[in-house]
């Protein structure tokens, strides 16, 4: 018997879902003193702002790349 994948129905699309986690991560660092608690959630605030700007790059065939990310993707 094959096991059936669960699947779930989003009703926000993944930039959406990405750039509010990104807000609640950035929140919860607000609340927090300089330190390395704060710095770890700052770092995921980052990430899930990458992740979205890739998703949307990544949704458009034969878009240029974001200009943050530098000299990290070579056109060609």
């Amino acid at each position: 018997m094959v096991e059936r994948r669960r699947r779930t129905k989003h009703a926000k699309t993944f930039r959406e879902r990405l750039i509010e986690e990104a807000a609640r991560f950035r929140e919860a660092a607000e609340q927090l003193p300089p330190g390395t608690e704060r710095e770890l959630l700052m770092k995921r605030v980052r990430q899930a702002e990458s992740a979205a700007e890739i998703s949307d790059w990544l949704g458009k065939p034969q878009a240029a790349p974001p200009p943050s990310f530098g000299n990290l993707v070579k056109i060609s």
